[in-house]
């Protein structure tokens, strides 16, 4: 068991150069996408699920703010509730939101824009009380916003990194 961690190493410094071969990037590396995602604009409607967006979308890129933007994403956003459960009154008893983004990424030097859509859906409870359930719609909308910004950051991304 001595031998474990040398033959290991041994492994892994055989590895490297037919992994740098293939062309690996690290996401991160410098002139890497990762690095490019964090001078982009986001643009996103003035409501409040798309504040929400783009409050995560800049988180998610982060966004250096005290750089000029190298590209502009706009986002399209469309949303949908839909009852689910009825309870002995008919009402609901919870309700699913999906949440679609509509995506377009422009350069600041022209070019042609990548584009692309993803979609997230979350379910929250209804609640009788009128507070409670404006707490928990906008606790959907958030947890959508979250879910919509990590899929909008890896199709990005996938998108910068193609030639």
């Amino acid at each position: 068991m001595k031998g474990a961690p040398a033959l290991i190493g041994l492994v892994v410094a055989l590895a490297l150069p037919g992994l740098a071969a293939c062309g690996f990037t690290p996401l991160y590396a410098q002139g890497a996408a990762g690095t490019e995602a964090s001078r982009i604009a986001v643009n996103t409607p003035d409501d409040r699920l798309g504040f929400r967006l783009r409050e995560q979308l800049e988180d998610v890129l982060g966004v250096n703010r005290g750089a000029a933007p190298l590209r502009t994403l706009d986002v399209r956003v469309q949303s949908a509730r839909r009852p689910l459960g009825r309870r002995i009154d008919d009402t609901a008893s919870r309700y699913e939101l999906t949440v679609r983004a509509e995506w377009t990424l422009s350069a600041a030097a022209g070019g042609e824009p990548l584009t692309g859509t993803e979609t997230a859906t979350v379910t929250y409870a209804a609640a009788d009380q009128p507070y409670a359930a404006i707490t928990a719609q906008q606790d959907g909308e958030d947890r959508a916003a979250a879910d919509l910004a990590r899929l909008l950051r890896i199709d990005i991304l996938r998108a910068l990194s193609e030639p």
